[in-house]
């Protein structure tokens, strides 16, 4: 048998530095090979972006200034670019300005969400750049605030999320007063007026053609049931083609605990596909996460050749087709279920040892839940992912590179 290339030992630098070109390591499965070398390069330019993005640290009053700095940095090494205080309703926050410093002194860029005056004005004084929110109920302090501050920028919104002539009036004082300010209309849950709020969106956009836009996905991400990664990137097109340039997000709920990086990887995605004019389609493999691109099979008769052609005890495992295949020198088992498989195995091979065990029933699992998920199964490599996937060492065989 060959081993493919993407599983060799060694690092690809070397092999540059070594033919002085540039080298790239191919795929891990030999049937990859025709479309690895038929494939367009990625575009030189990916990656890049223009839309800012706050991940917010919710109910911040409760939680201990080590916890806030310790999510603040998962959130900046996710890719946020500005990292947002959440405060509760009620008595003013008396630790926030100490956060803030302590965020600032961190490198951190902080904007403060909060409707009590006195929160925002410990935030600014101790270096938050940007409030969140102002409407006909607060926008006079903004007034002092861009006295005292004048860089500080505001977000307006409507007093109520269908009254778009209140954030016009809001928006009326706040240019009256001078400050910079961003407008958002307010994303509503679905079915508590999801499509007019994106309506709201684009007469927001036509009434203020050259004002900057902000979104707060959250409605959507940690109010819907469902993966958030897919809502990040539908949105993230939208924001782009409308020139939202401002993504306000979160991680509470489980299902959007990853939603920072996957806005930050949507945000490049669409950037590209918008601007180059293609389609958003095998840009981004981080954002494919819980099935695969592509899910090749053997299929049963190139599998029933290989089982002739091995000689030795060690299993081969594959999943496809709705079934697990397992054979070595002297047997070939098929089924659906891996306990049954193994009990036949158990039987017929008098030396299987505990170790072995251990890991036939680790692959077994990782096969089982590839056929439940519609994933490719390589034994003795990870399921991938995305970008969530974690590289995984060969046990069979220690001294691979992980793949």
């Amino acid at each position: 048998f060959l081993d493919p290339p993407g599983v060799l030992p060694g690092e690809v630098e070397d092999v540059s530095r070594a033919v002085g070109a540039p080298a790239e390591r191919g795929p891990t499965d030999l049937r990859d090979l025709p479309a690895f070398f038929g494939k367009q390069s990625a575009p030189r330019d990916y990656g890049k972006y223009d839309t800012a993005l706050l991940a917010e640290v919710n109910h911040a009053a409760k939680k201990s200034l080590d916890a806030i700095v310790r999510e603040a940095r998962r959130y900046r090494d996710s890719g946020a670019d500005v990292i947002d205080l959440g405060c509760d309703p009620g008595p003013a926050w008396d630790g926030v300005g100490d956060v803030v410093r302590a965020l600032r002194a961190d490198g951190f860029r902080v904007s403060i969400d909060s409707f009590n005056p006195d929160e925002v004005d410990a935030a600014l004084a101790a270096g938050a750049e940007l409030v969140l929110s102002v409407n006909g109920t607060n926008v006079e302090h903004a007034r002092r605030w861009h006295i005292a501050y004048p860089e500080v920028e505001v977000v307006a919104i409507p007093d109520t999320p269908s009254d778009s002539d209140s954030l016009a009036r809001t928006v009326d004082v706040l240019r009256e007063i001078g400050i910079k300010y961003r407008l958002d209309p307010i994303l509503e849950p679905i079915g508590f007026g999801f499509a007019a709020s994106l309506g709201r969106y684009i007469d927001t956009r036509r009434r203020f053609p050259d004002a900057e836009l902000m979104m707060g996905v959250g409605n959507l991400t940690e109010l819907t049931d469902v993966d958030s990664a897919g809502l990040n990137v539908l949105l993230a097109g939208f924001c782009q083609e409308l020139g939202v340039r401002s993504v306000l997000t979160t991680e509470v709920i489980n299902w959007a605990r990853s939603s920072v990086k996957e806005f930050d990887l949507a945000r490049r995605l669409v950037f590209h596909a918008i601007r180059e004019k293609v389609l958003p389609k095998r840009l981004e493999p981080g954002l494919v996460m819980l099935r695969d691109p592509k899910v090749a099979e053997q299929g049963e008769e190139l599998l029933q050749e290989l089982a002739r052609r091995v000689t030795d005890r060690n299993y081969r495992i594959f999943a496809e087709r709705g079934e697990l295949h397992v054979f070595n020198g002297s047997v070939y088992l098929r089924g659906t279920d891996p306990f049954a498989l193994f009990a036949q195995l158990a039987s017929t091979d008098p030396k299987l040892d505990p170790a072995h065990a251990f890991y036939l029933g680790y692959e077994f699992a990782k096969a089982v839940t590839a056929l439940t998920l519609g994933k490719a199964y390589t034994q003795d490599q990870a399921l991938r992912w995305g970008f969530l996937t974690v590289p995984e060492t060969s046990h069979r065989n220690p001294g691979e590179r992980p793949v």
